[in-house]
């Protein structure tokens, strides 16, 4: 394996940053950001970052290696609903996502408490990512407590051939959830959530707990992110356990699909629904403990492979990775 591309230096990016009085937050640059769930989006020649934070962290870049950490986050204000609607839920937005369609943004985000189900996913929109007037559009999906057997975090849009828009999601309980969006990029009419992707097969019980939480079970996937290519949406998840510095053990599987509802299989034609899934990253115990909660973009002839991995060099916290993707000649991803 090549050596890892990533971003390098230092930023301790906390809770406890914060918690200080916005005076003294200020804009800074790095080249190594310090993030978490990271997604990616392009426009007017500069990269943005949005990632899990306070309001959710928001930077930029033109060339993808020295970001400028925004001291002002993306929500300034969190929504009443998003707070009335989960319990203990304040202001640390986790794992958004962001795609442009029909010339506006829209941005997902997750509000929750660690390991806990009762949770939603909010919307946000505007024109420009340069200059952004973020609406408040709601909430596109919830989940509650003894009532869904799924967790309603970790949103992923993609957008099929047909120009229909689509949203993934999930973590532990039943697993990756898929629902067809209508043109305002909430649940379609109608639609109900189907599972397209588990760790285990159903009804399997691993012998080990989970180390994170007694509440969300041994059902180890996570963090979605559908990406077409060619003829196929490849479905890329993580699995195991994240958050827990040099501790984490989080890797990333992939399987495909012709179809953006799946079924999503491996390279042994074993479905993602029932366990399967091809390993794409982990820890390689030099530089990384472990990786995942990723991303895929084609950026210009490139196709770039994003998510957060677990830094040997910094203590097991967790930093931006980088990696093109090449593609084999059966058509799976590889990392270069």
């Amino acid at each position: 394996m090549k050596k890892l591309i990533i971003i390098t230096g230092l930023l301790v990016w906390s809770a406890a940053c914060f918690s200080q009085p916005r005076r003294m937050m200020k804009t800074f640059q790095t080249d190594t950001p310090m993030v978490h769930d990271p997604v990616m989006a392009y426009e007017d020649s500069t990269y943005h970052i949005f990632a899990t934070g306070m309001g959710i962290q928001h930077m930029t870049s033109k060339d993808r290696k020295t970001w400028t950490v925004k001291a002002e986050p993306v929500m300034t204000v969190i929504p009443k609903w998003a707070q009335d609607s989960v319990p203990g839920f304040r202001n640390h937005v986790w794992a958004p996502d962001v795609i442009k369609w029909h010339g506006r943004w829209w941005l997902a985000y997750s509000c929750s408490t660690f390991g806990k189900n009762g949770s939603s996913i909010g919307l946000l929109s505007t024109r420009s990512l340069s200059f952004p007037i973020w609406n408040d559009e709601g909430c596109i999906v919830t989940s509650k407590d003894k009532r869904d057997n799924w967790n309603a975090i970790d949103p992923n849009f993609i957008i099929d051939d047909n120009d229909q828009p689509w949203i993934t999601w999930g973590s532990f309980w039943d697993g990756i959830q898929l629902a067809r969006l209508d043109t305002t990029m909430h649940i379609a009419a109608g639609e109900k959530p189907r599972t397209i992707a588990r760790r285990y097969p159903k009804g399997f019980k691993p012998s080990e707990p989970n180390p994170t939480s007694k509440f969300a079970g041994t059902n180890a996937i996570e963090a979605p992110f559908i990406f077409k290519h060619g003829g196929y949406y490849y479905l890329f998840v993580s699995w195991d356990y994240c958050c827990r510095g040099a501790k984490s053990n989080y890797r990333v599987a992939v399987g495909r699909s012709k179809n953006v509802a799946g079924p999503y299989l491996d390279s042994n034609e074993k479905d993602m629904a029932e366990g399967g899934g091809n390993l794409f990253i982990e820890g390689d115990k030099k530089d990384f403990e472990a990786a995942g909660h990723c991303a895929a973009y084609t950026f210009g002839n490139e196709d770039i492979f994003v998510c957060h991995g677990y830094s040997i060099a910094h203590k097991g916290a967790s930093i931006l990775v980088q990696r093109p993707i090449s593609w084999t000649a059966d058509g799976w991803p590889t990392l270069k």
